[in-house]
């Protein structure tokens, strides 16, 4: 679909891509990876036609359709967010213009069987077939279904655009993108802006119902989740894997692997066979050999090893001095803006080495929370920051409160006390500042990078409670797991916000939620949060079909027709969970057997030594205690249910 032949780019004598050739196949799901600087967001542009490689080709049919969301954009005022979406299928409307307006000139036009009235049947009855084959009936459920699986509420819709802040009118331009439906869909870090359930949405999306999509982010749980193919963009070459992202870091690890013991194996082979020739150089006996194993040695194609960036390092924090026992005591907290109410009734006790993550929909008051943790701003009911808590704080307008006279090295500098002043360039060269950048002043910086800067800053203060607001947004996956590594490291308390969820795995230990005014506590890892959170939506769907049931008969068409469907998933829901209940009662059955049966050899004589038998029964035991939670948790569902 789409080909890109010999494709090399140079900025000043530098080579960013060197005569790189690929092909881009319908359905295509490509994660585009790389250091930062590797020239993943040139390689998006190129193939916008937003940039010009310095040689080579990028060839695109003209029937094919690209659409293309950038890390930044400029975006226009003056409509609603409903409006704004719905600009997506201009091109429909000035469908409908001209059908409209060729209908009318066949009803002013008498001349039947002339060749100009058949030209307009003919045009008519093409963009009529045009305008069916565009779905245009659902365009308004698809703009609505798209704009609430980002995230948007319905009271939202109404609303004029220049409302909102800039991260959300990102997700407007991506849901214009999404609903355009384009032959191939260029994605520059689409989920910086997003939550996690909007995240997941965008998720489904794009694996079900994109056509070709090219994607660059950070994010290794979503990259996984969309890819089926992964392109390494590495010191301008390209990699390229025909599999997700997670099965290339196995590959790449042992394609190098080959690579390395052929290229030892030669080099042992050219080093012995150079070592003969030196040896027996002067000995006419050998003058055949010597010669022979000359012309062997002009022959061989010399094997090369990828280069590799290595750039990694076991960054630690500096021992976080000792706080009290709980550096952070709220209780009955609650903000309020205006007639705006953010949350209320909060009460949370955070205990020292704490790792915890707050989340939810933005907006939901995650960093309102955070800026009351800093006496930023005011709120009612008690908040008590602990004993000799020292508070490192990472915001994601940190960035620009960097002193820009300074070189990348000194605003390091500054803040590195001790032994770790000797490594400050090692630091720098984990976070993609090595060699001449480090000499670079921070007023030349682009925004990654002193997002980057700000955070190696915070990383070498002796803190013990961090606070990072969305840490991961502008960092590479590398970056990211020297961080991640660092954090867990870490022996001080940590609060993360963030939509990251492959970086909050393993990292947080507690889950506050944030939404509907309540901040609630979920006491296990992201993966667990996430796990329970599928259990509660589907709850939630059944307490709305209780609703729609008892509220059915004051329902509008429109309304009644909501109804049916909830009651067909009702029914659904029942038939489920009536399954679960009758396959659980047979199986505890069966167990209940097994275990009488054990235990009446356990109480035997040779049974009661028996070692073997003791692990069976305390193995049913569990199966059966697991069966019997599982009976009681359906059971439970359905008489809530019914």
């Amino acid at each position: 679909m789409i080909s890109v032949d010999g494709l090399t780019v140079e900025f000043s004598g530098f080579t960013l891509f060197d005569g790189i050739s690929y092909v881009v196949n319908k359905k295509d799901r490509i994660g585009l990876v790389g250091k930062n600087g590797a020239g993943k967001s040139t390689m998006l542009k190129i193939f916008a036609g937003i940039q010009q490689p310095t040689r080579g080709r990028v060839t695109v049919p003209k029937d094919v359709t690209v659409g293309y969301l950038p890390q930044q954009m400029i975006h226009e005022d003056g409509r609603t967010v409903l409006e704004e979406a719905e600009s997506a299928f201009k091109s429909i409307f000035d469908l409908q213009a001209e059908i409209e307006q060729i209908n009318l000139q066949l009803a002013e036009r008498e001349d039947y069987e002339s060749e100009g009235y058949h030209q307009l049947i003919e045009n008519l009855t093409h963009k009529s077939e045009r305008l069916a084959m565009s779905d245009v009936n659902n365009y308004k459920s698809n703009v609505e279904r798209t704009l609430l699986g980002l995230g948007f509420l319905r009271s939202d819709f109404d609303r004029m655009t220049d409302e909102f802040s800039g991260g959300w009118r990102m997700r407007i331009e991506l849901a214009k993108l999404l609903l355009q439906r384009p032959d191939v869909l260029l994605l520059d870090e689409p989920t910086n802006h997003l939550d996690i359930e909007s995240i997941q949405w965008l998720e489904n999306f794009l694996a079900n119902h994109a056509n070709a999509v090219i994607l660059v982010s950070h994010d290794r749980a979503f990259i996984n989740a969309v890819t089926t193919r992964t392109i390494e963009i590495s010191l301008g070459k390209i990699y390229d894997y025909k599999v997700p992202y997670y099965q290339y870091l196995e590959l790449r690890k042992e394609h190098r692997e080959q690579q390395l013991r052929a290229y030892e194996n030669q080099q042992k082979m050219i080093q012995e066979t150079e070592d003969f020739i030196e040896r027996f150089r002067y000995k006419a006996t050998k003058a055949v050999q010597v010669q022979s194993r000359i012309k062997q040695l002009e022959k061989v194609e010399r094997l090369e090893v990828d280069e590799e960036d290595n750039s990694s390092l076991n960054l630690k924090f500096p021992p976080a001095p000792r706080s009290g026992s709980f550096p952070v005591i709220m209780e009955n907290l609650r903000k309020d803006y205006g007639d705006h109410l953010v949350f209320k009734d909060v009460n949370i006790t955070i205990n020292r080495g704490d790792k915890v993550a707050f989340v939810g929909k933005n907006g939901e008051g995650k960093s309102t929370l955070v800026k009351c943790i800093l006496g930023e701003i005011s709120y009612t009911g008690t908040l008590k920051i602990g004993h000799n808590v020292k508070i490192g704080y990472f915001a994601q307008n940190q960035a620009s409160l960097l002193d820009e006279s300074l070189t990348v090295f000194d605003t390091i500098d500054q803040v590195a006390v001790g032994d770790i002043r000797t490594r400050i360039r090692d630091i720098l060269g984990a976070f993609m500042f090595g060699g001449e950048a480090s000499d670079k002043k921070v007023k030349v910086l682009s925004g990654g990078e002193r997002s980057r800067l700000a955070m190696i800053r915070l990383l070498l203060e002796p803190v013990n409670l961090l606070v990072l607001d969305e840490p991961t947004n502008h960092l590479d996956m590398r970056t990211k797991d020297v961080l991640k590594k660092a954090i867990k490291e870490f022996d001080g308390t940590v609060i993360v916000v963030s939509h990251d969820r492959e970086f909050m795995d393993g990292l947080v230990e507690k889950t506050y939620e944030f939404g509907g005014g309540k901040v609630v506590e979920h006491l296990g890892g992201i993966q667990y949060f996430l796990e329970k959170k599928k259990m509660e939506s589907l709850k939630e769907i059944e307490k709305q079909v209780q609703v729609s049931k008892q509220e059915n008969a004051e329902k509008s068409p429109n309304e009644n027709k909501l109804s049916y469907e909830a009651r067909k998933e009702y029914n659904k829901q029942v038939k489920r969970l009536e399954k679960q209940v009758e396959k659980a009662e047979s199986q505890i059955e069966s167990l209940e057997k097994q275990v009488a049966q054990t235990e009446e050899r356990l109480m035997t004589p040779e049974g009661s030594v028996n070692i073997a038998l003791h692990q069976i029964h305390a193995k049913v035991k569990k199966e059966l205690d697991e069966c019997m939670d599982e009976w009681e948790q359906a059971t439970l569902e359905l008489e809530k249910l019914r």
